[in-house]
């Protein structure tokens, strides 16, 4: 057993390799609540999608790391195709400094169970519409990773008309809901609409369940028109069902849908109001906010640095599921299905548990169910009553430069309240 400490000793002398992936992501258990978004006057702006506008200056990204020591990070930004490959674009194509930033803006945290330094970056302005992606890192190694998170920079080059006819067998129009839209695009010079232009959709900020390369059902070139009638099944979105919801913005008093919390645990642990599957309960409307979170102290008013990060139990009643995984999901964990939001089956109490160390706020949550034989909705229902935000992206790819250019954004709200 000789062999044992010299291998521990060489684990941590090389820890293991981080290999960036083009998507959201945090690299270390330590980075917690990651949120990029959309600084506008509007109240909750950062519940705001990562879109902005060319030659705008308004994305913020804020985060925690759980270690409380400054560390010295770094960003950088990477163009990206409408499929979020990395494009061919050097960085002089796209942005206007040298592409690495310091971040700098921190605050410790003070008065908390758990000490954290919270960290703010604004983000450049770049000289390309398109995707990309945010990239922190570091004491300039660009291999040791922290973060990475997607954005989208667009122009307002076409315009969008939505067609509401709707089309499907009645049991898909009961559960789905459907986009029909015209696409008119006479500020472009586009040649062969098929292969040049490429359309994504997108369902409440979600980037798992989002519709890539749509293509248009009709090219009317001679007016400059492409037209989606999205008629085929596959192009239909789950409508799904208005996010469940807990409210921990105070500690002392602690609101809807809280069950109890202990404050003898470090940190202090919550445990959700037990939920049951609403798969054959008729639609209820009620206020979400489409899967996000936000973060809020109640009980002193400083949310950034004197939140609290609490554990938190979700329990889910139900019998045991053969050859099915549970998970629970939302912005909080970027809706990623993973060892850390796969829900464990517990026998005694005939419940699905599992436990997420949150910051104090607000935060919407579904119940996904993984298995041949189940819809992921298996626990929460679908309606077409259900309020959902979609996003449209419109990208052409010219022959200069030879990346996707991201020329229409249209935000669509569907049965809004």
């Amino acid at each position: 057993m000789s062999w044992i400490i010299p291998l521990i000793l060489t684990l941590f002398a090389y820890p293991v390799k981080k290999e960036l992936v083009f998507e959201n992501r945090a690299y270390e258990p330590e980075i917690k609540s990651i949120q990029l978004y959309s600084e506008k006057s509007e109240v909750r702006s950062h519940l705001l999608p990562a879109v902005t506008q060319l030659n705008q200056n308004d994305l913020v990204l804020e985060f925690d790391d759980l270690r409380n020591d400054v560390n010295s990070y770094y960003a950088r930004i990477i163009h990206c195709q409408y499929d979020w490959t990395a494009s061919s674009l050097r960085d002089l194509d796209f942005m206007v400094d040298y592409n690495e930033f310091n971040v700098n803006d921190y605050e410790f945290s003070s008065n908390t169970q758990t000490p954290y330094v919270h960290y703010r970056f604004n983000l450049p302005r770049v000289k390309l519409s398109g995707n990309y992606l945010l990239v922190v890192y570091r004491n300039g190694n660009k291999s040791d990773i922290i973060l990475s998170h997607r954005f989208m920079v667009f122009e307002s080059r076409t315009s969008l008309k939505r067609d509401s006819q709707t089309s499907g067998a009645l049991t898909l129009r009961s559960t789905n809901q459907q986009l029909n839209f015209t696409v008119d695009y006479k500020g472009l010079e586009i040649i062969n609409p098929f292969e040049s232009v490429h359309v994504v959709i997108r369902q409440n900020q979600r980037w798992d369940n989002a519709k890539f390369d749509v293509k248009p059902s009709f090219v009317r070139e001679d007016i400059r028109q492409l037209e989606y009638r999205l008629f085929d099944n596959d192009k239909f979105f789950t409508a799904g069902n208005e996010f469940r919801f807990v409210d921990f913005r105070s500690i002392n008093f602690p609101g809807q849908n809280t069950d109890r919390i202990d404050k003898t645990s470090r940190p202090y642990h919550l445990w959700v109001q037990p939920d049951a599957s609403r798969a054959n309960e008729v639609y209820s409307q009620y206020p979400d906010i489409n899967g996000q979170f936000y973060v809020e102290n109640r009980d002193n008013g400083n949310d950034e640095t004197a939140s609290n990060y609490v554990d938190v139990t979700f329990t889910l009643k139900s019998s045991e599921l053969e050859k099915t995984k549970v998970f629970v999901v939302g912005a909080f964990n970027q809706w990623i299905k993973n060892q850390e939001s796969e829900m464990n089956f517990d026998p005694i109490t005939s419940t699905y548990q599992n436990t997420q160390l949150l910051k104090q706020g607000w935060y919407n949550y579904q119940y996904l169910a993984q298995g041949s034989q189940l819809l992921p909705t298996h626990f929460e229902g679908s309606h077409f009553e259900t309020e959902n935000f979609y996003e449209v992206f419109f990208y052409y790819r010219p022959f200069q430069p030879n990346a996707d250019l991201l020329v229409g954004y249209f935000p669509i709200a569907i049965n809004p309240r």
